[in-house]
């Protein structure tokens, strides 16, 4: 009885599986993906008839073939660097080490008027490690205070900064869902920016509301995590691998890279829960200047700097005005 009820439930969970993968990637219209789904949720009814009623044994074997058939054309759906890519995203950051200089291809530094309506800019920009001055983490919220997205700027002196984004690669047509991120639906990009492109665009373009947070690092692990990151964008160049909601996301791709470089980083449900981040990172001193984590959040917002710069080459400046941990110019 007890093997049955296991059996049962575990029927359940992988038919909760099977129906949300083929109704989010089957290549199929709607109405052919609502019959594969409802094949489907049926086989798993005859599946667990079979587990009460013995005489309903064909529903378990033609229940387990179905599933052997959606796991294989499930391990079939492979990543690509090769689709019909929207136009931030259609070139991939990639770069080249040579000792203290490091060559970055694809630096995107995007004009935006508008979501839509925008010159695109894709440059080569190159970086001397030793001048490497700060790292800042910038927070992008766009509705609930759990979620934000992290994206992390270096600087080098004289307002020349440099913004690394782990983002999902979105297809023309695309439109972002938590779910979908479960279900193979984007490919993972690393993107790097300048400040008035990728920090400009959030708050001016998309009215999110952000925040900056200096961050204090053990000395020459900026520039490691500098490393780690053009590392990790040469290997998606070469390697696609698809975004995961969980386990491959804006945050947990940096906190992975940062574990290598400071060993024993513990884990933390907000490195998940990434609106909640500057209270991590204020219980590991990453933050400083300010009396609590709240007061960082306070002074360290800021949206309405941002949307009041209209001087593309005064963002940087204008947005660190005030924030803690920066001294004042």
């Amino acid at each position: 009885m007890t093997v049955s009820i296991l059996l049962g439930i575990a029927i359940a969970l992988e038919t909760g599986w099977g129906a949300l993968a083929l109704w989010i990637r089957a290549p199929l219209s709607s109405a052919w993906k609502l019959v594969a789904v409802l094949a489907w949720v049926m086989l798993a009814l005859a599946a667990i008839a079979g587990l009460v009623w013995p005489r309903w044994w064909p529903g378990l074997v033609l229940h387990g073939a179905a599933l052997a058939v959606l796991l294989v054309w499930w391990l079939r759906i492979r990543p690509s660097n090769d689709r019909p890519w929207l136009a931030e995203v259609a070139r991939q950051t990639h770069g080249v080490v040579n000792g203290n200089t490091v060559t970055l291809h694809n630096v995107r530094n995007f004009d935006w008027r508008s979501r839509t309506d925008f010159t695109p800019r894709w440059e080569t920009r190159r970086y001397a490690l030793d001048t490497l001055q700060s790292v800042d983490v910038a927070l992008s919220y766009w509705g609930r205070p759990a979620i934000a997205h992290a994206l992390v700027s270096f600087g080098f002196g004289d307002d020349d900064h440099v913004v690394f984004s782990v983002e999902i690669r979105r297809k023309q047509g695309d439109r972002f869902s938590e779910i979908g991120g479960f279900f193979k639906q984007y490919e993972l990009s690393v993107i790097a920016s300048t400040e008035a492109d990728s920090l400009r665009v959030r708050t001016n373009v998309r009215g999110e509301d952000s925040y900056l947070y200096r961050i204090h690092m053990p000395e020459g692990t900026g520039r490691e995590l500098f490393v780690a990151y053009v590392d990790a964008a040469n290997r998606l160049r070469t390697t696609p691998r698809f975004y995961h909601t969980l386990t491959a996301n804006c945050t947990t791709i940096v906190f992975q890279m940062a574990r290598r470089i400071v060993p024993g980083l513990p884990m933390d449900y907000r490195q998940l829960l990434s609106g909640y981040l500057p209270e991590y990172l204020y219980k590991l001193d990453a933050l400083r200047g300010a009396g609590s984590a709240a007061e960082y959040r306070r002074r360290g917002r800021y949206t309405d700097r941002a949307r009041a710069t209209t001087d593309p080459a005064e963002f940087s400046r204008n947005i660190r005005q005030g924030v803690p941990g920066i001294a004042p110019e």
